[in-house]
C-alpha cells in the first residue's frame, strides 16, 4: 500500500517565490497533500510613485531608485519575491496617507488581502485535476481578516480550528494562533487559553494517535523552539558565548501532545530552530524558514497507517 505524502512548509512571509515553490512542490514530491503551516503574509507594503515622464521612484533595500514604465513590472517581481507588497501611487496619494496613518493601514490591508486571494486563486488553478489537495493555515503574524481570501474557494482549505480529513484518511486539526509573544502579533493567547482551544479540537478526534496536530506554535523546550533571548528594546542579549537561545515555544502546545500523542505535530513559528524530534511517539517538525533568501524550506512526510514510515527535511 502506498503511504500518504505531505509536504509541509511554513513561515513564507510574503515571498512570492516561497508560495510558488510550495505549489510546485505537489507534483514535485509527488505529495497527496500540501500543508502550509501558518505566516503567510508579508510585513512592509513598498510605494511606486509615478513621476513625469514615465519614470517611477521608490525607496527599496535602503536606497531610492527610478525606473521607467518598462522596467516597473520587474522591480515589482523583485519587491514580491523578497516578501513585501508593491503598490502604484501618485504624489498626492502618498502625502494623504502620510497624513491619514489609519488610511495607510486600510491600504496595506486591502493590498494585502488581494495578495493573498491571488496566491490562492493561482494555487486553485495550478492543482486542478492534480488529485492534490491544499490546506492554508493563518498564522499568529497574519491579521484575522485575510481568512476572508478564503471565501468560495473550492481547491484551497483554510483549515484553522476545524478537523480535516486529509484525503478522507487521516485526521488533522489545526491552530495557526501562538502563546505571547514580545510583538504583540494578531493571533496570540495565553497558553490557558490556547490549551482551552486546543482541547475543544482535540475532542472532535475520533482517533487523536493517528491524527496530525498542525499546530503553528511549536511545544516548548523540544528542540524546535529555540530563540534569541531579547532585552526590552527587544534587542538580542550577548555574553561570552555570543548570542543568548532560549526556548520560547507553547507548554499548552507540549502539554496537547504528551497527553493526545498524535501521529505527527506540524510546527514553525521559530524560524532558526529547523528540526524534527520525537515527543513520547509523536514526530514533531519545524523545517525552519529562510523566506529572505527566497529559499523554501519543507518537510516530505510518508504516513502508513498507524505510522510515520519516513520523513525528509527538504531545501530549495
Amino acid at each position: 500500500m502506498r503511504p500518504l505524502r505531505i509536504f509541509f512548509a511554513t513561515d513564507i512571509h510574503g515571498s512570492e517565490t516561497c508560495f510558488r515553490k510550495f505549489i510546485n512542490a505537489g507534483q514535485a514530491y509527488q505529495a497527496d497533500a500540501l500543508v502550509m503551516g501558518g505566516d503567510i503574509t508579508g510585513k512592509m507594503i513598498v510605494l511606486l510613485v509615478a513621476g513625469a515622464g514615465g519614470i517611477w521612484s521608490v525607496q527599496w533595500l535602503g536606497a531610492r531608485r527610478t525606473v521607467t514604465g518598462d522596467e516597473l513590472a520587474a522591480l515589482e517581481k523583485e519587491i514580491s519575491m523578497a516578501g513585501c507588497y508593491p503598490y502604484r501611487t501618485t504624489p498626492e496619494e502618498v502625502a494623504a496617507l502620510e497624513a491619514d496613518p489609519d488610511e495607510l493601514k486600510r491600504v496595506f490591508r486591502t493590498t494585502m488581502q488581494e495578495a493573498v486571494r491571488r496566491w490562492l486563486l493561482l494555487a486553485e488553478e495550478r492543482l486542478r485535476g492534480t488529485g492534490i489537495e491544499c490546506y492554508v493555515t493563518p498564522g499568529n503574524d497574519d491579521d484575522l481578516f485575510v481568512d476572508q481570501a478564503f471565501a468560495s474557494l473550492n481547491g484551497v482549505t483554510n483549515p484553522e480550528s476545524r478537523l480535516v480529513h486529509i484525503k478522507g484518511e487521516v485526521e488533522m486539526i489545526s491552530s495557526g494562533y501562538s502563546n505571547r509573544t514580545p510583538w504583540n502579533s494578531p493571533r496570540e493567547l495565553e497558553e490557558e487559553q490556547l490549551a482551552e482551544k486546543i482541547s475543544a479540537l482535540a475532542a472532535q478526534l475520533q482517533a487523536p494517535q493517528r491524527a496530525i496536530f498542525n499546530f503553528h506554535c511549536p511545544p516548548y523546550d523540544v528542540g524546535l523552539d529555540t530563540a534569541p533571548r531579547l532585552d526590552a528594546t527587544l534587542k538580542p542579549v550577548t555574553g561570552i558565548g555570543g548570542v543568548q537561545m532560549i526556548p520560547v515555544g507553547s507548554t499548552a502546545v507540549l502539554e496537547a501532545i504528551t497527553h493526545f500523542r498524535p501521529l505527527l505535530g506540524l510546527h514553525g513559528h521559530i524560524h532558526e530552530s529547523r528540526g524534527a524530534v520525537k515527543v513520547g511517539p509523536t514526530l514533531c517538525v519545524n523545517p525552519g524558514s529562510e523566506y529572505t533568501e527566497g529559499i523554501l524550506r519543507g518537510c516530505l512526510v510518508l504516513l502508513d497507517g498507524k505510522r510515520v514510515r519516513d520523513y525528509l527535511l527538504t531545501s530549495g
